[in-house]
């Protein structure tokens, strides 16, 4: 599976891009702030109807502008789709596959799985367990639909029991039979998602560390565990015994979403206990992991996408992931740089399909730069 095309309207700092690429490593090459990045948003856009950066999409629309349009070319299992995105102020996201409309976006997730690798990953070690969670659901998400579903339902669920708890609070009028529906449908669709998650955590560690120790060449010993309030008590339980908590606070102190995922090297947390060069090991085989995850179990290569690596890593660490491009471990990638002479230098090692551009505030050009 990969990109052969990709065309932006109003997307971000670009007015109009066109951009033909290639099924091996495609490089962009710019100053910082020129729009190397948006190039591979606009990727992870077509593949999760959603900005790897930024939450609203709106947010997304060039300045002075009111809609933006990204629309990819994709080759699949020997077929060609089209895929469109497109949003305008104060309306639906639309999504489109060979111009057939899209009636959830759920359809559509796992359909082109990519896999990014960026500097905002950093977050997942230092900031809170909501950002671990999505990155875990968000894996999950593209392979079990059912799994997606619930997630979505548990969040509406969960909406509309704090919704009553804050009701009760302003009239001091707590009434269990009236939250008692909400508690019950709160806990199945819950409890398949403890499930589902615990199970991804115990098969997805090996991958992981396997990774972690490809690349650093380390040996200390790197895991992490899935903290859940399930893990020690049914959840109806959970439920009656924070419902006086609940009362007071108005909002669900129990439940999935309050899991959260311990990042762990030689069995302490790696946020207090890991060095710099750990963490970034850490994330990226977290991220390699995911990636291989995604490749066995839809049997389709992800196209990775690598933002700004070489100003983030070492030349070991960068070294290591190369060689597993270079052994036709990936298939597309499309990888970012500030520097055209080093990106080119290492293009030029790997025997595969290659191309480079220049981006220079919204406009992509390709490169002058020699490839061999």
């Amino acid at each position: 599976m990969h990109l052969s095309q990709l065309h932006l309207v109003n997307f971000k700092n670009y007015e109009v891009a066109d951009i033909e690429l290639v099924d091996g490593i495609n490089g962009f090459v710019g100053p910082n702030g020129s729009g190397k990045t948006n190039i591979l948003d606009a990727v992870y856009y077509l593949s999760m109807c959603k900005s790897y950066l930024n939450v609203l999409d709106r947010q997304n629309i060039r300045f002075n502008e009111q809609f933006f349009s990204i629309i990819g070319d994709w080759e699949k299992n020997q077929s060609s789709y089209q895929i469109h995105c497109a949003v305008k102020m104060n309306t639906k996201k639309v999504f489109r596959n060979n111009k057939k409309e899209y009636e959830k976006l759920a359809d559509h997730i796992g359909q082109f799985p990519v896999v990014m690798i960026s500097p905002y990953d950093r977050d997942l070690i230092s900031e809170g367990s909501e950002l671990r969670r999505k990155w875990m659901d968000g894996i999950l998400s593209q392979l079990d639909r059912e799994y997606l579903f619930d997630l979505q339902s548990y969040s509406k669920i969960l909406e509309q029991r704090n919704a009553l708890l804050k009701n009760m609070f302003e009239h001091r009028l707590f009434d269990p039979e009236s939250i008692e529906p909400w508690n019950v449908q709160m806990a199945e669709v819950g409890t398949r998602i403890y499930e589902k998650r615990l199970a991804f955590t115990e098969q997805f560690i090996p991958y992981f560390q396997d990774f972690y120790q490809n690349i650093s060449s380390g040996s200390e010993l790197v895991s992490f565990t899935y903290k859940s309030q399930l893990s020690s008590a049914d959840f109806l339980a959970l439920l009656a015994e924070n419902e006086r908590k609940d009362a007071i606070t108005h909002y669900s102190n129990a439940g999935i979403h309050k899991d959260d995922l311990v990042f762990l090297i030689n069995e302490h947390p790696v946020k207090k206990f890991g060095s710099q060069g750990q963490q970034k090991s850490f994330i990226i085989a977290l991220r390699l992991a995911q990636y291989e995850w995604l490749k066995t179990h839809l049997n389709i290569n992800p196209v990775l996408l690598l933002d700004d690596i070489f100003d983030k890593l070492d030349e070991m660490r960068v070294a290591k992931i190369l060689e597993l491009v270079t052994n036709n471990y990936f298939g597309q990638v499309l990888i970012t740089d500030t520097d055209e002479k080093r990106l080119a230098g290492v293009l030029n090692d790997l025997p595969i399909a290659k191309k480079l551009f220049n981006v220079n505030f919204g406009v992509v050009l390709q490169s002058n730069e020699e490839l061999v």
